[in-house]
């Protein structure tokens, strides 16, 4: 079924990888848009009011240990892939965003395609892909 509010017919809506939180969404809805723009709102005064507690070495600790688990997580395909979303990074964002369910944790689109193997997505990683 197509989704009205992500591809408005008047509109062109780029199509491509489903947009991470941090990213403008790829639809032309202008809800998502203003949702995230509220959101960074929101993290920015969270770490303002953490500046104004605990000094400069807390939001700073955050912000690190936020990086490293993004940077430093891989996830097969065959177990779901990055679209399955990260616990540790939800666990870690402030507000704590490990309860909420996003539309992208329950429909994903790729259902019907046939995951990698591991080995070929490991031979890719690590450029061995001759």
């Amino acid at each position: 079924l197509p989704d009205t509010l992500r591809d408005n017919i008047t509109l062109p809506a780029s199509r491509g990888p489903p947009s991470s939180q941090s990213e403008i969404p790829a639809s032309a809805h202008p809800l998502e848009a203003r949702l995230i723009a509220w959101r960074q709102t929101q993290d920015a005064m969270k770490m303002e009011s953490l500046r104004r507690a605990y000094g400069i070495a807390e939001p700073i600790r955050r912000g690190m240990e936020l990086k490293l688990v993004r940077d430093g997580t891989f996830r097969p395909a065959v177990l779901g892939g990055a679209k399955a979303g990260n616990v540790h990074e939800d666990i870690l964002v402030l507000g704590g965003r490990d309860t909420e369910v996003g539309w992208e944790d329950v429909f994903k689109g790729d259902e019907f395609r046939e995951p990698p193997t591991f080995h070929d997505e490991m031979e890719k990683r690590l450029r061995m892909d001759f």
